[in-house]
């Protein structure tokens, strides 16, 4: 493994750990980790049960701390690290924000606009398009949105 590649999975970690936050308020377990010259610029977690927002995903509350964080809405050399494929929102707003890459985990086929079912990270139309790598430990990610939506059924 690269270093590239051994960094991409500890920053993807992170993003895990992220996700395992927002099973405290009973939120879908996904994590978001902003990244910028080796260091971390701002996270989220899914909060939209929590905040009754449902514009609260992981990426939108990471991309918000990251630009506070940096002074700036303009993210240009930013790596966001998510654990499930973005949706159209999200999507949306990692281009709008000119994040230069995002590395998923889990592929989203019932909502993903990163090629899942839309693909808004590539839209020939829109002026920038981030770097994509997508699969990185989608097996934890996968696992840890399973038992969720299981133990949802159960309940």
């Amino acid at each position: 493994m690269s270093g590239d590649a051994l960094d991409d999975t500890r920053w993807m970690r992170e993003a895990l750990a992220e996700a395992r936050l927002a099973l405290s308020h009973a939120d879908v377990p996904i994590g978001a980790v902003a990244v910028l010259e080796g260091r971390v610029v701002g996270r989220g977690h899914n909060e939209r049960e929590l905040r009754q927002d449902p514009t609260a995903h992981a990426e939108v509350l990471a991309l918000q701390a990251a630009s506070r964080s940096l002074g700036t809405w303009y993210l240009t050399g930013v790596t966001l690290f998510v654990t499930l494929e973005p949706c159209a929102m999200c999507a949306g707003a990692i281009v709008l924000a000119r994040v230069a890459r995002v590395v998923w985990a889990a592929d989203d086929p019932k909502a993903g606009a990163g090629g899942s079912v839309l693909n808004v990270l590539a839209e020939p139309k829109l002026n920038h398009h981030p770097e994509i790598t997508r699969g990185l430990l989608a097996d934890d990610a996968a696992n840890l949105l399973r038992e969720f939506f299981g133990n949802l059924r159960k309940s």
